[in-house]
Formats: structure tokens, C-alpha cells, sequence
């Protein structure tokens, strides 16, 4: 076998700025062969942004990349036309691969001229095959089509002819199948259901070249990533973590500990300085007993001691002022449901024909083409986690349960006064021009606006509470739609894909945040990492 030589993938001092936002500021890494590195981090904070300018599809502001010769970036929209067919998507992709096999023949053909730089050019071509895996090119082919589950569609379709996860699987087979030195990927896992989770997940690990990609996806960071990089800037700026995100949540947890130590630490010491400087000093007089007229001794001794209390004073201001300005601000606080308001568990008594414990009870539903169910009741404490594939209905169901959806056959009892809410996975807003904070008020009022306010629950940044939400991302209306649900908390608490499009730090805050919630909780999830440790009732579509 030919010996291969692989190059890392590095970036120094990265910095890219959108108008008056500057997204990424100074970053670099190295991603040597066999290494992969998951990119973690808040919505907006320029993991997309950063493998666009390590692929070469934008330019930085300022800093450096050193790439490998053949890198491949997944974008998350399939950049093909509608009218191609598929055929042509997985032939593209081995365009380069057809003329590394091109160039091999044509070296060897060029051996026969005894030339030394012929030898050297067929060493080179030889190299570049065994990398790209010319030979098994077909075979590659259709194994990864069936890894990705997308083996059984005919080649001859159009891409307009399939769904947007099978176009999205389809970009990603034809990634993999051009075998680049390198591999950058943007949200590889989505629409990728668990068997095709893990199917890729052993394609990267058996990768020799770097390999960077982002995702939300936490089972997948913690099973595929060696390393992870968060760009969120942090005490101590941008952060790697060894290891995937069980090693990150050790991490993060051990920092936070140390972060209320330390603010802990020095709120102790401002209040003992404070208390030095505007107490102790007025209440300390020397109060040794002289003779009348044994003027000298108390006047030696009362300048002694008023220099004592003087520089003790100083010493004491100064290390006030050193601290007030260095000290750590206070860590935020966790996600959690608070602020619950008064006659919460009030409910009217059971109907007539209602279970004593049920605070919502569907029968017999069918939704033509949507759902079918027998029955599904919600007690008042109540943790159910709704799974199924794609099209199963989850999201069906939990509409129905909502009352944003009449069944054409079933019933639907809900007690008498219950609130029933629903996080939605596509949230929008019927006025993009009203800001967070107007929203906010018209929603709970002003005098209840007042007393939870918006920026205290730590959803919504300080900066963004008076934008238009139309100009916030996807991950940031969410955000609105969670904090208008926390402010106040219903009944019965549904929730769709409550992990999309949420950081990774907010999407795991959420569901310990759920255990302690004080209504029923309804979630419908296909997230690998939250089915796993789901504790309470499983209802399978």
C-alpha cells in the first residue's frame, strides 16, 4: 500500500463582520488527520460563518487558512437544481474522483519515457487514488445510499421529485462518496433518522483526514466528536473540551462551581471591606488611661495609632476599589419554571364521564392521513414523551391536545379552567415588526409583565428586547415563544421538538428544568440524546 500524507486544517486569527456586527473575532484552531471536532455554540455566534471561510466559499476580514488540496463542505441546503436528477448529484460528486483516475492512467502511460519526473508525477497520481478510493467508487456508492436509507429511490428522479430530508441525505452520500482529505459539515444530522445517525457517525470515525462539523445534535457530538470547540465567549474565551458532551458537561459543570465559589469568594470580601472602611475605622479610638499630666504619652501614642488606623484604611479602600472594578459578574441563573402563579392547581371537578385523575383525555382520534390513536389521557403530573418517525403524527397529536386541531372522528374531554399550552416547532409572530418586549407585555399585561420581566428569565438578550422579531433568527423567536409559556406556566405543558433550534446549553437547561416543572408535561422528540434519558411514560407512533 502507498504511503499517504494527510494535512491538517488550520485557521489563525479569523475574523468576519457583517456591517456593525462582528460575528466571529479572532478565532483559530488546528484540526489534525483523524481528528474530529465538533463546533458548539449559541445561534448566531459564526459556526456556519467559520466553516464557510474554511472551505473557501467566504473570505475573512482578516486571518489565515492553511487547507488541504480536496476539502468537501456539507451546506445544509442541498445546493443542486430542482430539475437534476439524482443521478447527476452522486455523478458530480465523483467528478473529482474521475480525474484523479484520469491522471493515474495517464501517468502510468507516461512511465514508459524512463523520465525521473514521470516517476515522481505516478507516485503523486498513485497517492491521490488511494485517498480518493477510485477503484471502489460504485460499490461506495450504493453502500452509502443504503447506510443513509436512501438506497430503495430510483437514481433517475429529480431532486424536486423527493422530500427535503432525502435531498439533504442524498447531498451528504454524495460527500462522502467524492472521499476529500478533508470533510466540513453543517448540521450533518438532520434529517437523519438513528439508524442513519449511527451509519455516519462510523463513516467519520473511520475517516483519516480532519474532520470539522456544528450540530445541535448532542448523542451525535458525544459518540462522534474527539474534541469540541465552543465559540461562545466565555471568562476565559473561546474554550476546546476533550472529548465529546458528556466530557463537555463535566467541564461546564466544574466551571460553573468554580465561577459561584468565586463570586461568592468576593461578594464575602466587598462586604468585609466595605464594613472596614465606613465602620470599623469611625468606631476604633485609643482608649489607653494616662495621667493628667502625661501629655507626651498620649499624645505619642493617639498620632501612633490614628497612622495604625490611617494606612489600615487605605490598605482596605484600596483593595475595595481594586475589587469592585475585577470582580466576576454574577453567574446567570439556571433555566427554571418560577413566578407560579396563585390558584395554579384550581381546576373545576371532572365532567361527566372523565377519569377523577385526568386533566385532559382524547378518545378514538383520526386525523385523515395525520393520526390515528386509540386513546392518550394527561394527568396532572404527567411526563410523556411522544416519539415515532417522521410523519407518525407526533406533532399532529400534540395540535389536537392544544385545540389548534378538531379530529374529524374522536372526542376530546378537557377539564373545566385547564390552560394548555404548545411550543411549537415553526414559531410565528402576527406583527414581525412588534419588538420582544412589546410582545411580551401585550401577551401578559403590563402589571404582570412587571413583576416576571422578560429580561430576568435569561432567554432573550439584553440587546434583542427591543429589535423587531422579524429580524431575530429562528433560534431567538423560540426563545419569545418559550419565555411567554415561562412566564406563565400552564396546566398542561406540550412540547414540539423542544431541542430544535435551541443552543446546546439552553436545550439541556429546558429538559432539567421539565423534571421540576409543576403542571403535566407532554414532549414530542426525536432527539437520540433526550429519548435516552427520558424517565417518565414512552408513547411510540
Amino acid at each position: 500500500m502507498h504511503t499517504l500524507t494527510l494535512s491538517p486544517l488550520r485557521a489563525d486569527g479569523i475574523s468576519v463582520r457583517y456591517g456593525e456586527r462582528r460575528v466571529l473575532s479572532d478565532v483559530s484552531l488546528t484540526v489534525p488527520p483523524g481528528a474530529r471536532i465538533g463546533l458548539i455554540g449559541e445561534n448566531g455566534v459564526g459556526k456556519s460563518t467559520l466553516l464557510r471561510v474554511l472551505a473557501g466559499a467566504e473570505t475573512p476580514d482578516s486571518g489565515i487558512v492553511s487547507r488541504p488540496r480536496r476539502v468537501g463542505f456539507l451546506w445544509q441546503e442541498v445546493r443542486f437544481r430542482p430539475e437534476d436528477t439524482l443521478a447527476a448529484l452522486m455523478e458530480d460528486a465523483l467528478a473529482e474522483v474521475r480525474a484523479i483516475e484520469n491522471e493515474l492512467e495517464a501517468a502510468s502511460l507516461a512511465l514508459a519515457d524512463d523520465d525521473p519526473a514521470a516517476a515522481r508525477r505516478y507516485d503523486e497520481a498513485l497517492s491521490a487514488a488511494e485517498r480518493a478510493e477510485v477503484w471502489s467508487a460504485e460499490s461506495r456508492r450504493d453502500a452509502l445510499l443504503d447506510g443513509l436509507g436512501v438506497g430503495a429511490i430510483p437514481l433517475a428522479r429529480r431532486l424536486s421529485e423527493v422530500s427535503g430530508g432525502q435531498r439533504s441525505r442524498f447531498a451528504l452520500a454524495a460527500l462522502l462518496l467524492g472521499r476529500p482529505d478533508a470533510l466540513l459539515l453543517d448540521e450533518p444530522t438532520n434529517h437523519l433518522d438513528d439508524a442513519a445517525a449511527a451509519f455516519l457517525e462510523s463513516q467519520l470515525v473511520g475517516w483519516n483526514g480532519p474532520v470539522l462539523f456544528a450540530s445541535h445534535d448532542r448523542a451525535f457530538l458525544d459518540s462522534a466528536a474527539t474534541a469540541l470547540l465552543d465559540l461562545d465567549p466565555t471568562r476565559t474565551g473561546t474554550t476546546v473540551f476533550g472529548g465529546g458532551y458528556s466530557a463537555y458537561l463535566a467541564e461546564k459543570a466544574a466551571e460553573r462551581a468554580r465561577w459561584e465559589k468565586q463570586y461568592a469568594d468576593e461578594q464575602t470580601e466587598l462586604a468585609a471591606l466595605k464594613h472596614a472602611v465606613d465602620v470599623t475605622a469611625r468606631s476604633i479610638a485609643w482608649s489607653g488611661k494616662v495621667r493628667d499630666n502625661d501629655k507626651f504619652v498620649k499624645s505619642y501614642k493617639g498620632n501612633t495609632l490614628d497612622r495604625q488606623i490611617s494606612r489600615r484604611i487605605r490598605n482596605a479602600d484600596g483593595r475595595l476599589d481594586e475589587l469592585t472594578k475585577t470582580q466576576v459578574r454574577k453567574p446567570p441563573k439556571a433555566l427554571s419554571f418560577s413566578g407560579i402563579p396563585a390558584g395554579f392547581q384550581r381546576l373545576g371537578s371532572p365532567r361527566l364521564g372523565e377519569e377523577a385523575g385526568s386533566l385532559l383525555q382524547a378518545d378514538d382520534l383520526h386525523v385523515p392521513g395525520r393520526l390515528t390513536l386509540g386513546r392518550f389521557a394527561v394527568e396532572a403530573d404527567s411526563r410523556v414523551l411522544v416519539t415515532g418517525p417522521n410523519g407518525a403524527g407526533k406533532s399532529t397529536l400534540l395540535s389536537v391536545l392544544a385545540g389548534r386541531i378538531v379530529p374529524l372522528v374522536g372526542t376530546v374531554h378537557r377539564r373545566r379552567g385547564l390552560r394548555v399550552e404548545l411550543l411549537e416547532q415553526d414559531v410565528r409572530f402576527a406583527d414581525p415588526t412588534q419588538t420582544p418586549r412589546r410582545i411580551y407585555e401585550l401577551a401578559l399585561g403590563e402589571r404582570r409583565a412587571e413583576t416576571v420581566p422578560l429580561s430576568g428569565l435569561g432567554l432573550i438578550a439584553p440587546r434583542d428586547l427591543d429589535r423587531e422579531v422579524g429580524l431575530l433568527s429562528v433560534g431567538q423567536q423560540r426563545r419569545l415563544a418559550l419565555a411567554l409559556i415561562m412566564a406563565r406556566p400552564p396546566h398542561v405543558f406540550l412540547l414540539d421538538e423542544p431541542t430544535n433550534h435551541l443552543s446546546l446549553g439552553l436545550a439541556t437547561e429546558l429538559e432539567e428544568a421539565l423534571g421540576g416543572y409543576p403542571g403535566a408535561v407532554v414532549v414530542a422528540s426525536h432527539d437520540r440524546w433526550l429519548r435516552e434519558r427520558w424517565s417518565g411514560e414512552v408513547v411510540a407512533l
